[in-house]
């Protein structure tokens, strides 16, 4: 969204690895907006070398709509890549009409090659990774041999790796400006397997948003984001003129997991140092891979502005969900590269999520299809363990299944959200579809619910769609459920969803129109 900080000054996407990008800002005229996408791939140049990538129009990052607080938006979205596609909104609210969320097997079936979808949505206050190979191959490499995923070879800035990387200084994107300019950048992280701390050497960053909604500003060094989030900050143009790197890198919390240790970088110019356009910029300072300390310093900040912070306070539905990974014993050979005979798998409550291929789960529900899912989600753990101790090889092989946890309309949701050791404790960004909510607590060990509730932040909790659950901790989260539909609600670290880390809400109608799901369009994709 388009902030009020903004107005007559630079506004900036700084793009950790994104496909489309929104500019929202408030007003009260009311308009509809139409655009065609056209998803294909092109060949660009990267890492000494030339791959195919996909592309929005031609564009990576994808081209930015700008749109009003409560403006319609009609999005015609064509598919000429080679693969099946499909969008998924980050920050949109689609009440009354899930059948534009987006994830595929969800609330549709994806977008095949050759065919076109519309995406029907209205605006409500509204970094990335490389592979040098096919990001296709990568995955289905991972999935065959049941072992985690190569790890990217490098991180982009608005789609540039930077000129730390080979072949890579021509390509750095660049941002001039004049000596006490103030900017917005919109840093958005769009990587598929991991967190990323962003700075700007020599620059304080003052966060007024976070996940499309205001945040009570504060000022700091760095930022760090999970793969979803989104953070806007102003940064005043008040140091010496020179050259400055903005950069971004890991924030790994898994024990000997594998990551990209590389770190991408733009630069801040000022405009009297072109002179000087030769020189070495400045690098930021950025913190060690593991330093959990300065995230929870950071994400501690973090606070709603109280008027509009309407908490949930009498709960409907309390739950408790365990997220991790798992291990699927399996026999030896190509299939089975994961420790002990196994192949690695994820889940929330110990069931590992799997997706339907016939048809979507939410058309199934709306027109009464069998057999696709069922409604026996676990509210709370199957058993219950030490989840940040040492775990027994016995609790760490999962169900399967498609289950979904259905809720009545209205309903006043509160979910525990504790992280576990059956594999490795692991700071994962659990994303919920359809909502933002309120982060009412966080924590470290496991969450004890007579000492760690009074702790709760009731008055001016921060308001996020995803939010990172801290490693080998927990997280509290309130909304209430006023989104008729079919939600998911998962990891957003790729690999983990790919491996189950997910689960989905059912939101059943509720009285009247206004709250009740619309048909699906005309044109909905079929499986």
């Amino acid at each position: 969204m388009q902030s009020k900080f903004c107005c007559n000054r630079q506004c900036l996407f700084i793009l950790l690895g994104i496909i489309l990008s929104f500019v929202a800002s408030l007003a009260d005229a009311e308009e509809t907006h139409y655009h065609e996408f056209v998803v294909q791939r092109k060949v660009v140049n990267r890492l000494c070398n030339r791959r195919k990538i996909i592309t929005v129009n031609g564009q990576f990052p994808g081209p930015t709509i700008v749109a009003r607080n409560g403006d319609k938006l009609v999005i015609k979205v064509t598919n000429r890549a080679s693969s099946n596609i499909s969008l998924h909104w980050h920050g949109i609210r689609q009440m009354r009409t899930p059948w534009a969320d987006g994830p595929a097997y969800i609330t549709q079936c994806p977008i095949m090659p050759g065919a076109t979808y519309t995406y029907r949505f209205t605006i409500e206050n509204q970094e990335g990774e490389w592979w040098d190979r096919d990001i296709n191959a990568v995955m289905r490499r991972a999935l065959f041999s049941g072992a985690a995923p190569n790890v990217s070879d490098a991180y982009t800035i608005n789609g540039q790796p930077g000129d730390l990387y080979r072949c890579s200084r021509q390509g750095t994107m660049k941002i001039r400006v004049n000596s006490g300019d103030k900017v917005l950048l919109r840093v958005i992280n769009a990587a598929l397997n991991q967190q990323l701390f962003f700075s700007v050497a020599n620059h304080k960053l003052t966060v007024v948003e976070a996940d499309a909604t205001y945040h009570k500003p504060f000022t700091t060094r760095v930022i760090m984001l999970g793969p979803g989030q989104t953070t806007n900050v102003l940064l005043t143009a008040d140091q010496p003129p020179a050259r400055y790197y903005m950069a971004a890198r890991a924030y790994a919390t898994g024990r000997n997991n594998p990551f990209d240790n590389t770190t991408t970088t733009a630069i801040l110019e000022y405009k009297t140092a072109r002179s000087r356009s030769s020189s070495r910029p400045v690098l930021p300072q950025l913190p060690a891979f593991n330093d959990t300390a300065t995230v929870t310093a950071f994400t501690s900040q973090l606070k709603s502005i109280p008027s509009n912070a309407k908490v949930p306070t009498n709960i409907d539905e309390s739950l408790f969900f365990t997220v991790g990974l798992g291990l699927v014993n399996c026999a030896p050979g190509p299939r089975c590269q994961g420790p002990n005979n196994s192949r690695l798998a994820a889940s929330m409550n110990n069931v590992s999520g799997v997706l339907p291929n016939t048809t979507s789960i939410l058309q199934a529900y709306y027109q009464n299809i069998p057999g696709v899912f069922t409604t026996d989600f676990p509210p709370s753990p199957p058993v219950k363990f030490d989840y940040t101790g040492t775990v027994s090889r016995a609790l760490s092989q999962p169900t399967f299944g498609t289950k979904l946890y259905k809720v009545k309309f209205g309903s006043n949701v509160q979910i525990v959200l504790q992280d576990t050791a059956i594999v490795t404790t692991e700071d994962h960004p659990i994303h919920l579809h359809g909502y933002h909510f309120f982060v009412v607590g966080q924590g470290f060990g496991n969450f004890n619910p007579k000492m760690d509730t009074s702790k709760f932040n009731l008055i001016d909790p921060p308001v996020r769609n995803t939010i990172d659950v801290p490693t080998g901790g927990w997280a509290v989260i309130r909304f209430v459920a006023d989104n008729p539909g079919v939600w998911l609600f998962h990891c957003h670290i790729d690999s983990h969803l790919t491996w189950g880390l997910a689960m989905s809400f059912l939101v059943e109608n509720g009285i009247g129109k206004s709250q009740t799901i619309e048909p699906p369009p005309a044109d909905l994709p079929q499986c």
